[in-house]
Order: C-alpha cells, then sequence, then structure tokens
C-alpha cells in the first residue's frame, strides 16, 4: 500500500471537470471531481440508481434540486443525496479548484 494526497495531481488543463475513481467493490465506489466553473449540462438531471454522498473539500458548489431548492456547498460541506433525487450542478467556483469527494453507495 501507498498513500495518496487527495490535492496532489490535479490537471493543469481543466477545460472540463477532472472525475477520478479512487476505489470501489460492489456495494461502494469512491470518486474524486474536480471542477473549475463547470457545470451540469443545462438540460437533463442526474438521477442516480444509487444514494450519494458528497463532500466539498476545497472551493465551492451550488446544487439545484427537480424542486428547484438550491443549496451552496463550501469547503467542509457534505450532502447525502438519496437514489433518484433528481439534481444538477448550477455553479462551482471560476477562481480555483472545487474538489469534491463522492461515495456512491
Amino acid at each position: 500500500m501507498k498513500p495518496a494526497n487527495i490535492f496532489e495531481s490535479i490537471p493543469k488543463n481543466l477545460e472540463e471537470e477532472f472525475t477520478e475513481l479512487l476505489t470501489q467493490n460492489e456495494n461502494v465506489r469512491i470518486e474524486r471531481i474536480v471542477s473549475k466553473g463547470q457545470t451540469s449540462p443545462a438540460s437533463g438531471w442526474y438521477d442516480q440508481p444509487d444514494n450519494e454522498w458528497v463532500i466539498v473539500l476545497k472551493g465551492a458548489a451550488t446544487i439545484r434540486f427537480e424542486n428547484d431548492d438550491e443549496i451552496k456547498l463550501e469547503a467542509g460541506d457534505h450532502l447525502n443525496i438519496p437514489a433518484h433525487t433528481r439534481h444538477k450542478v448550477v455553479w462551482t467556483d471560476t477562481e480555483s479548484e472545487t474538489v469534491w469527494l463522492a461515495v456512491h453507495y
């Protein structure tokens, strides 16, 4: 085993959101997501079959839900999104990277 740092190896060019699978098994998938101004596509919603727990480790973002509720997340804020709760990312910080940890279970 070799330790890794969640803030290392962030791509310099973030024209697109960067997603990296950190680990998974048959029940859980953990991803690091790095955004810099990226948002979800204007049309459509994420409608995932699994629950998703997210934490913003650095930066900030806003998530909108289909019922028009919006939640702003800043460093340290976390949120559990139940399976099939339709949502999208409508804003991420454009000045610095937003580093997320997403746990799908």
